[in-house]
């Protein structure tokens, strides 16, 4: 169905390339909003995404490729994003994610040494990291999607999953030897 509406929209027809961003909007938002870190310019870059699918539609020749094409485009919106957010604010926004549920503690914290991590990944790093471990794109898909050779790929997820590791490694130290401090 997805890929008829990519050739209907390609041809011009305004009411399939609605239908296509109405349904491709929500995982290019959940993406962008995980590199990104921010909802309102995950908004942004989603917007700046859909105009540039839909002048550059016509160019694709592959619609089975749109869903890899559409993410290379989002990933460019969002690194145009995160270079705007450096040149222009340096405001501080506590944004959360509303829940169904209460999180446990230790998931809480467990979510906040991610958390902690997650920042400190490069653009590109949190990019890779994103379309593999949340969208589950394999890297020669994660490549294509950003535009970049399968190696270069390899070695993004590979830098991004050793800094976090090593975030989770340093706090997991640094509770041994605060547990270990108090019982002596």
């Amino acid at each position: 169905m997805q890929t008829e509406l990519v050739e209907a929209a390609r041809h011009g027809d305004h009411d399939a390339f609605e239908a296509l961003a109405v349904s491709v909007s929500p995982r290019l938002y959940a993406v962008a909003r995980l590199i990104l870190r921010d909802t309102y310019l995950a908004e942004d870059a989603v917007q700046e995404t859909l105009v540039h699918i839909w002048r550059a539609l016509p160019s694709l020749r592959d619609a089975a490729r749109f869903d890899g094409w559409s993410y290379r485009l989002l990933v460019n919106a969002c690194a145009d994003a995160g270079r705007q957010r450096r040149r222009i604010a340096t405001e501080l926004r506590v944004v959360t994610t509303p829940t169904t549920m209460p999180d446990p503690s230790s998931e809480l914290a467990d979510r906040e040494q991610l958390e902690r991590g997650f920042r400190l990944l490069k653009p590109e790093q949190r990019a890779a990291v994103v379309l593999h471990y949340y969208l589950g794109l394999s890297t020669r898909e994660i490549a294509d999607a950003l535009g970049v050779p399968v190696g270069t790929a390899k070695s993004r997820l590979h830098y991004a999953t050793e800094t976090l590791r090593g975030v989770l490694d340093a706090d997991d130290r640094g509770t041994q030897a605060s547990a270990g401090g108090h019982a002596g």
